[in-house]
């Protein structure tokens, strides 16, 4: 399956608690940090529940 890059580029503070905990389930521990996960589709989801909070880096 193919990989992403995300980076985290808003922070989570003052965000309701669902979208903190999808920021820490993608595993960001600080901002402007990236990661690279599975193109799944829940990964995809969660991506898409904090895209306020996260850019796509390709």
């Amino acid at each position: 399956m193919a990989t992403i890059k995300i980076k985290q580029v808003r922070s989570a503070i003052k965000r309701p608690a669902r979208q903190v905990a999808t920021i820490q389930a993608l595993g960001f521990r600080r901002l402007n940090q990236v990661i690279e996960k599975e193109a799944t589709p829940q990964i995809l989801g969660m991506i898409k529940k904090v895209a306020h909070l996260v850019e796509v880096v390709e």
